[in-house]
């Protein structure tokens, strides 16, 4: 039976996972009658933001005990996961993914992917299978496939450029689109790092998704 691993990096866009993305990448395959796991790193996240304020906060929260909010308690410690249990692994976006299951936020070009998070969704990719990455996630795909993978995080220059500047192809696309690499079975979608509204995000994070099953038949 196909199962899906989804990749979580806490709850909130601005410092864990977006949690529409998330919600519409778990829809999705629920409504495609796919089963599903929410899996996140047992790590600290880079910092705590006020979502009503904006503000950092003196304090700490842990990724999987927050992406624990999103998956309803039902959540793996990514260290615990199996690769060869799932057909396909998805990561949603916010600045989870740039602050927690990499440093891109901190480094930029320079950045590098959390280890435990690059080991899973490469078993994932050598084992032929698919991979989805929404919003910021695909800043990862160089670190993760190599020289010349093809993604998209949209239109926005400066990140578009520092993908490129890593080893990356960058292709500008819609906000309710997908841009598809064959050769690497990847499928990346802008979602919030370009959509003003919600039903934007909406279909471009249907639509990638149906593309990864796609790829399992």
């Amino acid at each position: 039976m196909t199962k899906v691993a989804v990749i979580l990096s806490g709850c909130g866009v601005f410092d864990g996972c977006e949690v529409h993305e998330s919600t519409f990448v778990l829809l999705a395959l629920d409504q495609a009658g796919v089963e599903y796991e929410c899996l996140a790193p047992n790590i600290n996240q880079m910092h705590v933001i006020n979502h009503l304020t904006g503000q950092e906060e003196d304090t700490q929260r842990n990724v999987l005990v927050e992406s624990a909010r999103i998956a309803r308690g039902k959540v793996l410690d990514l260290v615990d996961a199996v690769p060869g249990d799932y057909s396909a692994v998805i990561v949603p976006g916010g600045f989870g993914v740039a602050k927690n299951l990499c440093d891109f936020a901190l480094k930029g070009a320079g950045m590098s992917v959390n280890e435990q998070v690059q080991i899973f969704i490469q078993a994932i990719h050598n084992a032929g299978h698919p991979v989805g990455l929404a919003c910021i996630s695909p800043v990862m795909s160089k670190n993760l496939f190599g020289d010349g993978v093809l993604c998209t995080i949209g239109n926005d220059e400066e990140t578009a450029a520092a993908i490129v500047e890593m080893g990356a192809t960058h292709q500008n696309c819609a906000v309710d689109d997908i841009v598809i690499d064959e050769k690497n079975k990847l499928v990346t979608t802008p979602a919030y790092m370009l959509a003003d509204r919600i039903k934007d995000v909406h279909t471009g994070i249907t639509k990638m998704v149906v593309a990864v099953l796609e790829m399992l038949k």
